[in-house]
């Protein structure tokens, strides 16, 4: 068997790279199938094995299409086509260039390390930290990056999620492509007798399934009311003014007489700026005082020239007393970068974003007398750093706060309430989710559902939330394992390379 011979003609493959795409997709919510990201590694890689640069473009972008048009059709619910064509053309042209170097490993590897270490472990290994490696990219540039299609949080609902809490959620990534690709080498050697051949790929195998959650110390409980208004948030929404606040103050009447710690708003639950509106900071007194408790809320808050996205904690008579403004606000959806660029080529469409959001440079985390709590908002709940500073600065449970309102109907929603679930089991701390218009939830440590409030329902939860201590491996090694998957990966093939040159030379 030629190890550098494609195992699929290209038509194949083609066909092959395209349903692989539909798997994955199918692996997250709404479907949530998390098998099939499996499938869909397997699909994918299958069609790149043997194939040289050309073809590896072509069934990479074929792979990248399949899944990210299907992925974030949701961008097209209110702004048409374009945003759609735009974010998951851009998306499926990076997945499909950095399908050339996965390929080339494939090609490279049997050159420089024939034996079955290399064919079953060393090429694997190296498979999976170049998947990952293309995942932390498509995360982190152009711009901020769209951390969205990361394979790790397909697995929310899968018991393979708390090994995340290990190596979080770049590591489970490389583990699951790891094991895939191990799987499928084991195949190509047709040789089922030699047991020897199954090891890799059996023992990640029983890394996936038998590695518990990293544990963390209980330290008490919060009692947290938290409101989803189902006020008009969404962008193009008619609404009166003050109707969200109005909406929010409506649904938080349950709450009035209970004991609670806090009361949580979510993202845009006030449509003022409380900052600079005298009457909308009266009413957010007046709020706490009847609850007699502090408030987590959100507003659009201006400061000198710049407008931010902000949480605040809101104390009775004191105001704001701690700001958290968001850390990675949306491209094209809060802010334009390179606007009079992108104003030459749509400008109806870029005229629609008038705001210019500012990111925040303060720290994630609130002082809640004495409690620990980290805060991610709307889309920072899929960005790494923003997660991982809350829980290291203390963070015993987390508050995300979110305004779903333009995705209503998709699967926006639950994916994101998804990416909620992964970072509970990751951080090994409680998470309460909290959405304008739903789906809202407060999600335990394990990722199980303690809470809950229907979408596009008006309503107040109030739970008793567990707080946790402790920092798990991933947020304390979360950054170098991904310096070392995604550097790593690099600088082997580089070398790998180099050395497949050299013997090609000499032969």
């Amino acid at each position: 068997m030629s190890a550098v011979r494609p195992v699929l003609p290209l038509w194949a493959a083609s066909l092959t790279a395209v349903v692989g795409g539909f798997a994955l997709d199918l692996s997250f919510p709404d479907v949530g199938w998390w098998p099939l990201a499996f499938v869909g590694v397997g699909f994918s890689l299958v069609s790149l094995i043997g194939r040289r640069a050309g073809g590896a473009l072509l069934v990479g972008l074929l792979f990248g299409a399949s899944f990210w048009f299907t992925h974030v059709d949701w961008t097209s619910r209110y702004l048409g086509v374009v945003p759609w064509f735009a974010l998951a053309g851009l998306e499926t042209a990076i997945m499909g260039a950095l399908a050339i170097p996965i390929a080339l490993a494939y090609r490279w590897m049997p050159r420089v390390l024939p034996g079955a270490v290399g064919r079953l472990l060393v090429l694997p290994a190296l498979a999976g930290g170049l998947w990952t490696m293309r995942e932390l990219i498509l995360g982190s540039w152009p711009y901020t990056g769209f951390p969205w299609g990361r394979i790790g949080m397909s697995q929310s609902e899968s018991p393979l999620a708390h090994l995340s809490s290990w190596v979080g959620v770049t590591g489970l990534t490389f583990l699951i492509v790891f094991f895939v690709a191990a799987a499928i080498q084991w195949i190509r050697e047709a040789r089922w007798r030699a047991v020897v051949t199954a090891v890799p790929a059996a023992a990640l195998a029983m890394i996936l399934l038998v590695v518990p959650a990293f544990p963390t110390t209980d330290a008490g409980s919060l009692t947290v009311g938290s409101v989803q208004g189902n006020g008009p948030s969404g962008y193009f929404d008619r609404r009166e003014r003050g109707a969200i606040l109005n909406a929010q103050l409506a649904a938080s009447a349950p709450l009035f007489g209970e004991d609670l710690d806090v009361l949580l708003w979510p993202e845009g639950g006030i449509d003022s700026d409380p900052l600079s509106n005298a009457a909308t900071a009266a009413t957010l007194d007046a709020l706490s005082e009847r609850v007699d408790a502090p408030l987590i809320v959100n507003a659009a808050t201006e400061r000198g020239d710049d407008i931010f996205n902000t949480s605040m904690l809101w104390e009775p008579g004191d105001g704001a007393t701690q700001l958290h403004d968001k850390t990675h606000p949306v491209p094209f959806g809060e802010y334009v970068p390179d606007r009079d660029f992108y104003a030459m080529l749509a400008p109806d469409l870029i005229g629609l974003i008038g705001r210019e959001y500012t990111p925040g440079t303060n720290a994630p985390f609130f002082d809640l007398n004495g409690v620990g709590v980290g805060l991610a908002i709307c889309f920072d709940v899929i960005y790494d750093d923003v997660v991982w500073d809350g829980v290291r600065d203390g963070a015993e449970v987390y508050m995300f706060q979110t305004n779903n309102a333009d995705f209503r109907g998709t699967d926006e929603n639950l994916q994101q309430l998804a990416f909620a679930r992964m970072r509970a089991i990751e951080t090994g701390r409680a998470v309460v989710n909290i959405s304008t218009v739903g789906t809202s939830q407060v999600i335990a440590p394990d990722g199980s559902t303690i809470d809950s409030l229907p979408a596009d329902t008006a309503g107040a939860m109030l739970t008793e939330v567990p707080l946790r201590e402790g920092l798990t491996p991933a947020a304390i090694i979360g950054s170098g394992v991904q310096a070392v998957i995604g550097w790593g990966s690099l600088l082997a093939l580089m070398v790998l390379g180099g050395f497949a040159f050299v013997r090609r030379e000499k032969n």
